[in-house]
């Protein structure tokens, strides 16, 4: 599932397309809204919310998209070929005489009402890339279960939305614990949030999910990915498990020596 950073980007890039522009190509190939005509329609803003996409028309309609595992928006210029997948994985087109943007294998693709936009996130946190982040309120929310493990309380978007499986176990890395630790047992959670924050809008300047400050490959993570590899801050090797709920596992990384706590393997 893509990071925070990640749907900000693609959100910049539509409402680049987008935005301030009438659709004269619009189709939802989804059984729900195969007929919905949004042509003629003036395309407001294009608005990440966590992890989801909101592109709102004007006449009160905004379409809610979500990327999950596979999904991607795709921006072509008219006569360009569109090569995001084999044509039966398009989901969505939303176009203009100058940008056409693709949405390929969109496992959501909703149409509402603008002003029941909550129906779809309302139920998400306070939003770390959002103008009106609350980082008090999302303490007060991971405080609400202070047993749950730490990874999974950050990946769960009703605490605080746009945090993925890369940042997760980077958090808990700079953080000192292992994934399994108990959010009550996390040091400075002001710090990680604001860390978490930090991490996030440099995301959003540059592809990557750079932890380290290193753009190379084999560097931008201290621990993700990075499984039978030595550790970049102490040489100790890298392990890996699986953590969180069965209908909601994850792959979790960590060094044995620098984070402390309870794991799979002891």
């Amino acid at each position: 599932m893509p990071e925070g950073d990640s749907v900000f980007r693609t959100a910049a890039r539509l409402h680049r397309a987008l935005a301030g522009q009438v659709l004269t190509t619009a189709e939802l190939r989804v059984p729900a809204h195969a007929t919905a005509d949004l042509t003629g329609r003036a395309v407001l803003d294009v608005t990440p919310r966590g992890k989801h996409l909101l592109t709102r028309l004007d006449g009160g309609l905004t379409l809610h998209t979500h990327l999950r595992m596979d999904g991607r928006w795709q921006v072509f210029r008219p006569g360009e070929r569109w090569n995001g997948g084999p044509a039966w994985q398009i989901r969505a087109v939303l176009g203009n005489p100058q940008q056409i943007a693709v949405g390929y294998r969109l496992p959501v693709v909703q149409l509402l009402r603008t002003a029941d936009e909550a129906m779809a996130v309302g139920h998400l946190g306070p939003d770390l890339l959002g103008p009106d982040w609350d980082q008090a309120e999302a303490l007060r929310r991971l405080a609400a279960d202070p047993g749950r493990p730490v990874a999974e309380a950050l990946l769960d978007q009703r605490n605080l939305a746009g945090i993925g499986n890369v940042y997760a176990n980077e958090l808990c890395f700079l953080g000192g614990v292992t994934p399994w630790s108990a959010v009550g047992e996390l040091p400075g959670q002001e710090r990680v949030l604001a860390l978490a924050r930090r991490l996030l809008r440099l995301g959003c300047e540059r592809p990557g999910h750079i932890t380290t400050g290193e753009s190379r490959p084999d560097r931008r993570h201290w621990v993700y990915g990075r499984a039978g590899r030595p550790c970049l801050r102490c040489g100790t090797v890298i392990r890996t498990a699986d953590h969180g709920e069965p209908a909601h596992r994850r792959v979790a990384y960590w060094c044995p020596h620098c984070q402390r706590g309870p794991s799979p393997t002891g």
